[in-house]
């Protein structure tokens, strides 16, 4: 029964994910890769939308200690700098158009380990419920780990 029910959570957890990739990081990818400022500025606005009706607003998705790679005041501060100068850009010549847009995909991406990545604040899916989501993951995959070696230990009989 337990078991049932971490299967369940963790399944949540993925759903939110893919929610938030449906609904803001991947409009924030689009507006990272768009080629003239008018569809940029409405990947921005779309991911903007979500980031601002969910309260993605201020904080940190830290849940021991702060560190600035998780503010999330600081990455929406960035989101809204990047539409005022894509707003800003849109009459001007083919150069200023061409230099916002490369401002904007290097505020928005950055290079991982994997090549070029999006920059968001660490676990922003569960924010601000953080610290009941790493608690609650940490009991489900704890269950999960019982569960299995209970069922090993059965099939061992």
């Amino acid at each position: 029964m337990l078991s049932a029910i971490a299967l369940i959570f963790l399944g949540t957890c993925a759903v939110k994910r893919i929610h938030f990739k449906q609904d803001c990081s991947g409009y924030l990818k689009q507006a990272a890769d768009a080629n003239t400022p008018e569809l940029a500025l409405d990947r921005l606005n779309r991911a903007i939308d979500y980031v601002e009706a969910h309260g993605l607003t201020s904080g940190y998705t830290s849940v021991l200690w702060r560190t600035e790679d998780q503010n999330v005041g600081f990455w929406y501060m960035n989101l809204k700098a990047c539409q005022s100068e894509l707003e800003g850009c849109l009459d001007g010549t083919q150069l200023e158009k061409s230099n916002v847009l490369m401002k904007v995909r290097e505020s928005l991406t950055e290079d991982g380990d994997h090549g070029t990545q999006l920059t968001i604040p660490s676990n922003i899916v569960f924010y601000p419920d953080n610290a009941f989501y790493l608690f609650a993951r940490g009991i489900c995959y704890l269950i999960l780990l019982i569960w299995l070696v209970g069922l090993s230990c059965e099939l061992e009989r």
